[in-house]
């Protein structure tokens, strides 16, 4: 029989980096790049959250979450740079990653928890925008170990008691 600590740290396969994006201020736009450093007890280099608390350091989004964001606002798929978000995911439910160490590129993170939805969602997706993006609003992670992270990046489940990478069929 397969335990549940078994279950929680199998994936059927990697998920994939598809978007990287920087906000170097607050409410400045967000920088859509092809490769972020990731700092340890930060977040990316050049972002705005590089140099606070290490729980929230780099924020990640499904991408298969803004086609059902579009659903949701009546609209086509979300554009990843409205929802704030540092990194666009495919192809791995980031619920599952949370708790979870988990390579990208060299750097290690691992999932803190639920990235709730900010106001400014209702200002930049319009009327229920906020409410649209509870439960698809993405994972909080923590930088556990510095590294680049690129575009087409492998995001692959670590085992922390053995320190290796879950092998996961392609």
């Amino acid at each position: 029989m397969v335990s549940l600590s078994d279950l929680l740290g199998r994936f059927p396969h990697p998920g994939e980096v598809v978007w990287i994006g920087r906000r170097p201020a607050r409410r400045a736009d967000v920088i859509p790049c092809t490769e972020a450093t990731a700092l340890v007890g930060g977040g990316l280099e050049g972002d705005h959250y590089a140099g606070r608390s290490g729980s929230r350091g780099v924020t990640l989004v499904q991408a298969e979450h803004l086609a059902v964001l579009g659903v949701l606002l009546r609209r086509d798929p979300v554009e990843p740079a409205l929802l704030r978000r540092n990194l666009v995911v495919s192809g791995v439910n980031l619920l599952a990653l949370k708790g979870q160490r988990f390579r990208i590129g060299t750097a290690v993170l691992e999932g803190t928890g639920p990235c709730p939805p900010c106001s400014r969602m209702e200002e930049t997706l319009g009327p229920g925008g906020y409410n649209a993006m509870r439960g698809h609003a993405g994972l909080n992670a923590r930088v556990v170990t510095g590294g680049i992270i690129r575009l087409g990046d492998a995001v692959v489940p670590v085992l922390a008691e053995t320190d290796r990478e879950e092998s996961c069929p392609r």
